[in-house]
């Protein structure tokens, strides 16, 4: 039998895609916004597509701040862009 595959909705295109394909932004229990590569940080997360128009949208939207209730910092950012395809 197929494991079924998670499916996670990104922040700003609103699209449902499998969770593996989307880059997972988190918010720490002390409010710390970082990039979880891994996907299992502990704490509030949210999924942003890899492709740069998400992203650059993200950044001029403010819709990482919106979805963790908390400020990115401008390395965060940079970090993301790096996810672009």
């Amino acid at each position: 039998m197929k494991k079924k595959e998670p499916m996670r909705m990104c922040i700003v295109c609103r699209q449902m895609n499998p969770k593996k394909s989307l880059v997972r932004v988190v918010r720490s229990a002390d409010g710390v916004v970082s990039v979880d590569p891994t996907g299992k940080l502990s704490g509030k997360g949210a999924y942003l597509c890899r492709n740069a128009e998400c992203i650059e949208k993200a950044v001029k939207t403010g819709a990482i701040r919106r979805a963790l209730d908390a400020e990115a910092s401008a390395s965060v950012y940079e970090e993301l862009q790096g996810y672009a395809k």
